[in-house]
């Protein structure tokens, strides 16, 4: 694999395109899937998304994180106070079970000023 076992990609729906920019990172909450006993996170990896709005290279493409709970985390307020907009969500987290080592991981955001959309993505 050439890329992050773990990558994301963010789409503007209000302007029909990808949205580049956009400060992304990915956290560990638990390391048992499905149980989390507080809400503490640690950081893993920081990242940008690129003008495709893709972010490939959170982890090294040769990096073996444990199953448990992740989460992704955006920041989608500077990314649209950059384009001149005011939004709702400023920071939009997804939180997810990540089960399989062997199978990669891609977090799809479409995001507008007020709302968002995601789906476990290929």
């Amino acid at each position: 694999m050439s890329k992050s076992p773990i990558t994301c990609h963010v789409l503007d729906a209000s302007l029909g395109r990808p949205a580049a920019g956009v400060d992304v990172s990915l956290e560990l909450v638990a390391l048992t899937e499905g149980v989390v006993a507080d809400t503490t996170s640690r950081v893993l990896a920081k990242g940008q998304t690129d003008n495709d709005g893709r972010c490939t290279t959170l982890l090294s493409p040769d990096a073996h994180p444990q199953p448990g709970v992740y989460k992704m985390v955006f920041h989608s307020g500077p990314y649209f106070e950059a384009n001149g907009q005011s939004c709702f969500y400023p920071i939009v987290e997804i939180t997810f079970n990540y089960s399989h080592p062997d199978q990669h991981y891609h977090i799809p955001l479409l995001i507008s000023p007020f709302s968002y959309t995601t789906y476990r993505g290929s």
